[in-house]
């Protein structure tokens, strides 16, 4: 338990000291918050195909094909509003410093197998939506400006709390 709080911990201070850096006082931009949300989506589906091509455990392949479909449309949706807007979500530190720590945790999950795998996979899916959810509801939804976006991030936050409780199922199931 206490892992698991201190990997969300890391995850947050990372990415939320990265956001006040680059946003200033006024909050990262919708375009930016596009971007690290986009990515954020990305990274979760990722996660998911390794759990599938590494996990016989049908708990957390079932968890994996539910994140890859949901964080799927989410960031179709997320790009449907972008072209319906005409804007382009931009890159920015904070979308690079969650890729270079993703294809950390990649690595270290492809070092491990079976019941280890699937343990550190259920802890890290649970940490990054706790750090995704608490981004998304503290940071993101505030410093939003268009309205839309604004909505699909509060309807996004819903899908991504009752992912949380999966992952804390998922997490007691591996133990």
């Amino acid at each position: 338990m206490l892992r698991r709080a201190m990997i969300a911990a890391a995850f947050a201070a990372a990415a939320l000291t990265g956001l006040a850096v680059q946003a200033g006082d006024e909050g990262p931009s919708d375009l930016e918050i596009a971007h690290i949300a986009y990515t954020a989506g990305e990274i979760d589906i990722r996660y998911a195909h390794l759990a599938l091509a590494l996990s016989d455990n049908p708990a957390v392949r079932g968890f994996a094909e539910t994140m890859i479909r949901d964080h799927s449309a989410v960031n179709d949706a997320a790009l449907g509003l972008l072209d319906k807007l005409g804007a382009k979500a931009r890159d920015n530190p904070t979308s690079r410093s969650l890729l270079k720590q993703a294809a950390e945790k990649r690595a270290e999950l492809k070092a491990l197998s079976g019941a280890a795998f699937d343990r550190a996979y259920a802890e890290n899916e649970l940490a990054y939506h706790q750090f995704v959810n608490k981004t998304v509801e503290e940071v993101f939804i505030p410093a939003a400006d268009n309205e839309e976006f604004k909505a699909l991030l509060g309807t996004a936050l819903k899908t991504f709390k009752i992912h949380q409780a999966h992952a804390e199922r998922l997490v007691e199931q591996t133990r």
